[in-house]
């Protein structure tokens, strides 16, 4: 790899900060020194020079608090989608998730369709994802064992877990309902993480206060503080409406924690990646039996120091892949210029005949 050139990479994601999320982090530390990295702005990705151009969430380059804020920022994609175009700049995107889980205007939909059109390369993080041409890679999500390292704690009995940021799409209202009807008071539900909005610290809350084996620290904790909840848990419940990949699932497996989860097509691949007993999956809602069951099949697991198998996705090899993409991506889209360049010739010539 070392011979190869080292590519400048438009990364849609700002510089890293202690919040940022650790697959990026480790993403950028995969890259070296294959990458020049350079982070996300408007501004910097309309007036500077790059290679490729790798998006994670377009939909957050045109998001705003404020209506006018956000009608400049679409305006200023919009320019950007027409460089893009005219400059043909290789445009990769991961298929973090399929569609956006929050909805942003039918502006918004039509400046993403036009995205979608400049990709010449896709990455999957999950081999289940249908691939989508031109082209599509997959990189599978890299795990969390190096960032947090080896714990020694051991789960306490009883302690169920949900953590992440809190959205209404990830089922935690659900979780809260299943666990009033949870009668053995050797359990507890533990919820951690920065609810998205208002209504959904209040519901939390309600919920503390009437059921004393729940408790909540509904803020962003540090890696330590998440490291230690995730590790005190006996089982992880992740019961998502939508669920296709998940970051939440590979940090709980990477700290060899056992998660329930809905049956999907990803779970399923998953599970049968990492060995039996640790992605336990439920069909249907989830309900108090559900939940029963997991925390038994959880606890069959035993203690042995035995873990879930995340050797198909080392940093190492993902950096690699994503090297390998940028370098196709830059291919295919000289190869597409000079195909046009032909066919325009081939019109020109048609036409003095």
């Amino acid at each position: 790899m070392g011979a190869r050139p080292v590519l400048t990479v438009l990364q849609q994601f700002n510089a890293p900060t202690p919040k940022t999320n650790p697959y990026l982090i480790q993403l950028l530390r995969a890259l070296e020194p294959m990458v020049r990295v350079q982070f996300w702005s408007l501004r910097r990705a309309l007036l500077t020079r790059y290679d490729v151009v790798h998006l994670h969430w377009p939909e957050y380059t045109m998001r705003h608090s404020s209506a006018l804020g956000r009608l400049l920022r679409q305006a200023a994609v919009a320019l950007l989608l027409l460089r893009w175009t005219l400059m043909r700049t290789p445009v990769v995107r991961t298929l973090h998730n399929l569609e956006p889980h929050e909805r942003g205007g039918i502006i918004e939909s039509v400046l993403l369709r036009w995205m979608d059109r400049l990709v010449v390369r896709w990455i999957r993080i999950n081999a289940t994802t249908e691939a989508r041409l031109p082209a599509t890679d997959t990189v599978l999500h890299g795990h969390y064992r190096d960032w947090f390292g080896a714990q020694s704690l051991r789960p306490v009995p009883g302690r169920l877990l949900h953590f992440g940021l809190i959205r209404p799409y990830k089922g935690v209202e659900v979780l809260l309902d299943v666990m009033a009807g949870l009668a053995d008071r050797g359990l507890a539900l533990r919820i951690v993480g920065n609810p998205s909005d208002a209504a959904m610290r209040e519901l939390v809350e309600r919920k503390c206060d009437a059921d004393a084996r729940v408790s909540a620290l509904l803020q962003y904790v540090d890696d330590a503080t998440l490291a230690r909840e995730v590790a005190e848990a006996e089982l992880v419940v992740l019961p998502y409406r939508e669920m296709h990949n998940s970051g939440t699932l590979l940090l709980a497996l990477s700290l060899s924690r056992p998660v329930l989860v809905p049956r999907t097509g990803n779970n399923e691949a998953v599970s049968a990646e990492v060995g039996e007993g640790w992605v336990l999956m439920y069909d249907g809602e989830l309900s108090p039996e559900v939940v029963e069951e997991g925390l038994r099949r959880a606890r069959a697991l035993g203690g042995g120091g035995s873990r879930p198998d995340l050797s198909r996705r080392e940093w190492l090899r993902a950096g690699q892949q994503h090297y390998r993409t940028y370098a196709a991506a830059i291919r295919a889209r000289r190869a597409r210029g000079r195909n046009s360049g032909m066919e325009r010739r081939r019109v020109i010539a048609s036409k003095g005949r």
